[in-house]
């Protein structure tokens, strides 16, 4: 068929290997999926270096995005049948705010958040690159803006983006579950969504989802426990952290280091929020910084006369990760210094150095935040409860004692 008659569809058509096909209408919402800034999510994975416990888990921020903006066209679709007005101009607006709710993350989505820009999370970036597309779309993304940053009246729109039942997160539940094939991440997110009402502009679910709701939270409760925080992914993220801030500790001190343009311009130079923010150099050159930056880089630096570079980047190349142990509680400092002054024994490294070659760090996470944009019942007599109020597993799970795990992750010897 002739390009000219491809393009008459009102609609491009992506096959995606989790929702099917998904639907993207030609116009802004094509234009956007288009944008380089959005293109670049292709070149980032979805979950960092979780492929090393699970192999197939080789997905990228672009399929989730996609993914997302498919689901938000489901929900907006169901919130239409139930009686819930929105213009046309409102559901283009949120389909634009969730393709471009990612655009901020650098390579290897969180792990090098911290270490590329301190006190700057990716939501920020995402923020300032939407307001970039949409000064290139000539204001059309105004609207879209708004409902992302939660100014404007009607709030659902923004729940569906960014809340405790958002379509953010039910995509990359299912779409991690899929690719690294672990079963506890199911959840059934079209029942979630049929589910979904609009009570006084805000998001409540029908009580005819409550053990949905129940399986989701649990699901996702796991799904970080058994995949996020998995112990081997810890080890991995630790690795290659503490080999970029080795990189950045050498270049601070004049040190020649191979690395791409924009990949070198965050290691020789002090990036904090503020000059991120006011720097358009900064921001040109992490437009294009992906895992392939990091990775040309590590492979070079694995052969760096600089012994602790080269044991960090050689670790993330070759797979051979920091030793990890994990308890309840916080690790006796004592014991901490030991294990330093044993690696510093064995690898004769100094005492400076040997911070690159362990780390101590902490992790919870909760079934239910109720500090959080909470979850809301609806029942038939007119009623809403809190999720807390209606369903005894989260309430229990609410009040019970903070679920917090300590690791200490140190070189092999």
């Amino acid at each position: 068929m002739a390009e000219s008659n491809l393009n008459s569809f009102p609609h491009k058509v992506i096959n995606d290997p989790v929702f099917g096909f998904i639907k993207v209408p030609r116009g802004l919402i094509l234009d956007i999926l288009n944008h380089p800034l959005v293109q670049r999510l292709s070149r980032i994975r979805q979950l960092g270096l979780t492929y090393l416990v699970y192999p197939a888990a080789q997905h990228t921020r672009f399929q989730h995005s996609l993914g997302a903006f498919h689901l938000i066209q489901e929900a907006l679709e169901t919130l239409t049948q139930k009686g819930t007005f929105i213009f046309d101009s409102e559901k283009e607006a949120t389909q634009a705010a969730i393709l471009m709710h990612d655009i901020g993350h650098g390579p290897f989505s969180h792990v090098l958040e911290s270490a590329l820009i301190p006190d700057l999370p990716h939501e920020d970036i995402s923020l300032l690159f939407m307001e970039k597309i949409n000064s290139d779309f000539g204001g059309k993304l105004n609207l879209a803006l708004k409902i992302f940053k939660n100014q404007y009246p009607k709030k659902f729109f923004h729940q569906l983006i960014s809340s405790q039942l958002d379509m953010d997160r039910l995509d990359y539940l299912v779409r991690d579950c899929f690719f690294t094939g672990v079963a506890e991440g199911n959840i059934g997110c079209e029942r979630i969504i049929k589910m979904l009402e609009v009570h006084d502009d805000r998001l409540v679910v029908n009580s005819k989802g409550l053990y949905t709701i129940e399986n989701y939270l649990l699901s996702r409760y796991l799904m970080y426990w058994q995949v996020y925080l998995h112990k081997t992914t810890v080890a991995g993220e630790k690795v290659l952290l503490n080999a970029l801030l080795r990189a950045k500790s050498l270049a601070k001190k004049g040190k020649q280091l191979f690395a791409s343009p924009a990949l070198s311009y965050f290691l020789y130079n002090d990036i904090d929020a503020s000059k991120f923010k006011s720097d358009e150099k900064a921001q040109l050159c992490y437009q294009t910084l992906d895992d392939n930056d990091i990775w040309s880089a590590l492979k070079v630096w694995a052969d760096s006369d600089d012994k602790i570079l080269s044991i960090l980047s050689s670790g993330v190349v070759k797979r051979n990760l920091f030793k990890v142990e994990i308890q309840d509680e916080p690790f006796d400092e004592k014991y901490v210094s030991e294990l330093k002054a044993l690696i510093m024994k064995k690898l004769n490294v100094s005492r400076e150095d040997v911070e690159f070659l362990l780390s101590v760090s902490s992790a919870h996470k909760d079934i239910y935040n109720q500090s959080d944009d909470g979850i809301t019942i609806s029942y038939k007599t007119g009623e809403y409860k809190d999720i807390t109020e209606a369903s005894d597993l989260i309430k229990v799970a609410s009040v019970s004692p903070q679920n917090r795990k300590y690791y200490l992750c140190y070189q092999r010897i």
